[in-house]
């Protein structure tokens, strides 16, 4: 197909199967590319409610979409005017379904490059706004994937989406605990990061779940201000200040 400028709907569609299964539900020239998602219209359906939350005209900035599956948010990005939007993700699948229809919608320009996110640091540049959404319960290292983000491409903003389950509720924690106190573990607003030793929702590669308050947690310990939650999982953030170390992938804690 790279010969044609202009695919039809048919030469779409056989691609679509070719490249398939697929879980951005996308709309290519007419044709969805996973209409039976168990999700509904994902991620449509969770772009619609926190859309209007980011910049209208992104003209002039830049964007890394860490994750970036079939390229539904890299390509968002590119119709709001972004003028360089990089996908990066460890699946040649994915990658190979965003390629396709970023070709298929005219998005020129954007990149989508296998990589890692604990190999972000390779990029060599910091971008005005990360997506980082859909990744952190898959991982078996999400602290230092945050802290690697805040070290080495976060430029300005962040936008986070995590899988929650526990309470939805949060509360603030006191400095410090004395050995012998215990019972604030055992609420359940305090901070938890339930491990999945097995799968979960037939997905292998889930390992973590946070509940509400470890997101906000763990986001505030990597160097991330939570500015808004304009949906119950995404929470849009700006580096802290004082800003961390410069290469620091652990931070330290304040004494």
């Amino acid at each position: 197909m790279d010969h044609l400028d202009r695919p039809t709907e048919q030469e779409i569609r056989r691609r679509v199967a070719e490249l398939g299964p697929w879980f951005h539900n996308l709309r290519l020239g007419g044709v969805e590319t996973a209409p039976d998602h168990f999700l509904g219209d994902y991620p449509a359906v969770k772009w619609r409610s926190f859309a209007a939350a980011l910049p209208a005209d992104l003209t002039g900035r830049s964007v890394l979409d860490i994750g970036c599956n079939a390229g539904f948010y890299a390509l968002e990005m590119k119709r709001r005017g972004a003028a360089r939007v990089v996908g990066i993700d460890e699946d040649e699948r994915y990658l190979e379904q965003a390629r396709f229809a970023a070709r298929v919608t005219g998005a020129a320009g954007v990149e989508f490059r296998r990589l890692s996110v604990y190999d972000v640091g390779a990029l060599g540049e910091r971008f005005d706004i990360v997506l980082f959404m859909g990744v952190l319960y898959h991982l078996r290292h999400p602290l230092l994937a945050l802290d690697l983000i805040r070290a080495h491409v976060a430029g300005d903003m962040m936008v986070f989406q995590s899988m929650q389950r526990g309470s939805p509720e949060t509360e603030p924690v006191a400095a410090d605990y004395e050995f012998w106190e215990t019972a604030h573990f055992d609420r359940p607003a305090y901070p938890k990061l339930h491990f999945i030793e097995q799968d979960y929702a037939h997905d292998g590669t889930n390992w973590w779940v946070p509940n509400a308050a470890c997101v906000e947690a763990m986001l505030r310990a990597s160097g991330f201000a939570i500015t808004a939650r304009p949906e119950q999982e995404v929470y849009l953030c700006r580096i802290a200040e004082p800003p961390q170390p410069a290469g620091a992938v652990y931070p330290a804690r304040a004494r």
